[in-house]
This record gives C-alpha cells, sequence and structure tokens, in this order.
C-alpha cells in the first residue's frame, strides 16, 4: 500500500512511534530526573480503543510500521492484548517493540505470539554497578529479558546503547562482542538534549565519529543494511552476520529522511521530536469522530510536520523529557 501521507517536504510518512504509557520502572538519568512523578494521569491515556482507531486510520493512509513505546512499554497491562489487535489490522505490516527489558522475562512469549516481531532493548553499559549507576535498575533482569526474548523467537533484536563521553564510551568494543556472542544487532546512539535531564547532554556528548573509528581499528567494518524504518546507518563487521547501527541526530542528521510522527500517551501526536509541533487527537477521540474525520485531520497535522530538528543550533529548547515524547 503506498502512504497516502506526504508531508510538505516531500517525505512519506509511514512510521508512528505509539507511547502506549509516560510511566517506567527504571530512571536513566538522561531521559527521566531521579524524583520525578509528575506522570500523565491514567484517565488522559489513550484506552486500547482509541489506540486501535488511531492505529487503524493510520494504516488505511498507508502507514506500515508501528513501534510500540513508552517510557516502559511493559508497565501498561494487557499490552499483548493491544500487541494482537494492533497486529490484525489491515495495513500493518510491522509491529515492534522498545522495551528496557526488565520485565520481559515473563511477557515475551505473549508478545511474541500476539504479533510483535522485533524488539529494541535498551542497554547502555554490561558492568551490574555502572547499570546501577545510570538506570536504578538491575543487569540481571535485562539480561534475563534479553535471552527469553532470543527463546521466544524474536528477530532481529536490537541493542541501543546510548554513548556518553566519561560514562560509558569505554565499553563499545565490549558491546561489540555482546551482540557477537548472543547474536544480536548493536545500535550506538548520540545523547540528545531535551528536558531537564538533557540539559547536561553536551557534557556527556560523543560524537560516533570518534567510536566508528575506534571500532574501525579492531574490526573490519563494511557497509550494512538493516531492514526496518528507523534512522539508523549500518556497517557490518566482515566475516559476521553482526550490523552496527549508527544513531547521529546531531553529528550527522538525518532529518531530510525523516519518516516518522509520534503519538504520545495522553494521545498527542507529536511530529517532530526535536520541535513542539503538535497535534492533539485525544479530544476529537473522546467526542466519538469517525474514522473518516479522522484520516482529514491526521492529514492536516502531518502539514505541521517541520523540515528538521534544531539540537544544534538551539539545545535545550525541547522541555518535555524523552519518556513523554514516546521514544
Amino acid at each position: 500500500m503506498q502512504t497516502q501521507l506526504i508531508d510538505k517536504f516531500g517525505r512519506p510518512i509511514e512510521y508512528l512511534r505509539l507511547s502506549v504509557t509516560d510511566r517506567c520502572d527504571l530512571r536513566c538519568h538522561y531521559c527521566m530526573p531521579r524524583g520525578f512523578k509528575d506522570f500523565e494521569t491514567p484517565e488522559h491515556w489513550l484506552s486500547f480503543e482509541e489506540i486501535e482507531q488511531v492505529v487503524r486510520v493510520f494504516g488505511a493512509l498507508g502507514t506500515r510500521r508501528i513501534r510500540l513505546t513508552g517510557g516502559e512499554p511493559l508497565v501498561r497491562k494487557g499490552l499483548p492484548e493491544l500487541a494482537g489487535r494492533l497486529a490484525a489490522l489491515p495495513g500493518i505490516e510491522d509491529l515492534s517493540l522498545s522495551t528496557n527489558a526488565t520485565r520481559l522475562a515473563r511477557h515475551a512469549g505473549a508478545l511474541h505470539n500476539a504479533g510483535i516481531s522485533r524488539i529494541n532493548v535498551s542497554l547502555d553499559t554490561l558492568r551490574p554497578e555502572r547499570f546501577k549507576a545510570i538506570t536504578q535498575g538491575r543487569l540481571d533482569k535485562v539480561i534475563d529479558g534479553l535471552m527469553a526474548a532470543r527463546d521466544a523467537g524474536f528477530a532481529p533484536i536490537k541493542i541501543n546503547m546510548v554513548i556518553m563521553k566519561g560514562e560509558n564510551d569505554d565499553e563499545a568494543e565490549d558491546m561489540v562482542e555482546f551482540c557477537l556472542e548472543h547474536g544480536f544487532t548493536l545500535r550506538f546512539i548520540e545523547t540528545m538534549p531535551m528536558g531537564d535531564t538533557g540539559r547536561n547532554a553536551t557534557d556527556h556528548y560523543l560524537s560516533l565519529q570518534t567510536i566508528k573509528q575506534r571500532l574501525q581499528q579492531r574490526y573490519e567494518l563494511i557497509p550494512g543494511v538493516m531492514p526496518g524504518g528507523g534512522p539508523a546507518r549500518y556497517m557490518q563487521v566482515a566475516g559476521t552476520e553482526l550490523r552496527i547501527g549508527f544513531i547521529t541526530p546531531l553529528s550527522q542528521h538525518f532529518c531530510d529522511t525523516c519518516n516518522r510522527v509520534r503519538l504520545s500517551v495522553d494521545g498527542t501526536l507529536y511530529l517532530c521530536l526535536g520541535q513542539e509541533n503538535n497535534y492533539p487527537l485525544r479530544p476529537l477521540l473522546r467526542a466519538g469522530i469517525s474514522d473518516t474525520e479522522l484520516q482529514q485531520h491526521i492529514i492536516q497535522a502531518i502539514d505541521l510536520k517541520p523540515e528538521k530538528h534544531d539540537f544544534n543550533d538551539k539545545p535545550g529548547q525541547i522541555v518535555r523529557f524523552m519518556s513523554m515524547t514516546g521514544g
């Protein structure tokens, strides 16, 4: 199905990142403040029926990829049920999940059976004490979740590692070896200046070009590709199946090929991670809007999508936390 959603810069919008909750059981210091409790109230969360309507309309407009995100999506009760409902909708060809994996061990089988085929797992370190310092959580729960996901049949399983200068950048090679051992895909991500937690992102910022050059001294990296709708640029370790992606919103932004929008748990459609452009859908859904009418509102919303973010020119202008936007 060809998308009917094309923004004013000629970019087809075929990817919706859907936040099912802004809550999380970890406190990664670059994402959510340690004492933060100002979460969206449950009565403002989109219901499963409302989420299904939005995804059904996006699917009718040609959006093929849906990613369930949070906060931590597994905090939301009944997620396998929602996944099954979304996977069954016409036009939806790819349903994936982003998770911190702390609860994945007990839910992996149900999620895979429901129709989720691919997962991304946030993992910034392989050292238990460092993991606790970054997230306030336990590394062993994440490792257990990863192994359960592999056993359940998820493929690919992608490890997302946010590189922070002076904090975990010395583990890049260790993470490569970990992914080689277990058959995972690895993606490095640059820090982004979002919300109060991102004010110090520039202190931890390290261009991934530096990491790539370092890895090239140890591994033979050749151009690689991976299926999916995200922004990573991939290299492959020669002689292996390992792909390493580099997500570079600052050093090499990818705005000219941006194909995605984000729906927050309260039904706000965000048109750019690095801008405030948004379109509230919840009032329309609560008023009983028809699918046909909702299509027109979504088309109008896509016209608000900006050409690019301003992370480089205006760091810190985004006051919402990453967990509020939906990954």
